[in-house]
């Protein structure tokens, strides 16, 4: 499923649970699903809505491993999560501009 352009902010990425997520991938690289639970502070159901919508628009990747005897399951960003994640930051700042301006 492809975002929708809502006047440059990119409906996969805009919306403060998927943005954390971007956020905390951008900054820090790969991270395990319990630390992004932890960081962002949500419930395990709503997080794994939200990786889902990132990873089906192609902006995350995911690796699914078997830690001792536990999943773990980590977190990248893709070359076209970076892209992304820079056009959204970018149309951020030209609206925050233009309601400065204002």
């Amino acid at each position: 499923m492809l975002p929708i352009d809502f006047n440059g902010l990119d409906s996969a990425i805009h919306g403060p649970i998927r943005l954390g997520i971007m956020t905390a991938l951008r900054m820090d690289g790969l991270l395990d699903f319990t630390t992004l639970k932890n960081r962002l502070t949500v419930p395990d159901g709503s997080l794994n809505l939200h990786l889902r919508t990132l990873e089906e628009a192609g902006y995350i990747r995911s690796r699914k491993a078997i830690v001792g005897l536990r999943p773990k399951t980590t977190y990248a960003m893709s070359a076209s999560g970076h892209r992304a994640l820079a056009r959204y930051v970018q149309a951020m700042r030209a609206l925050v501009d233009a309601l400065e301006d204002r």
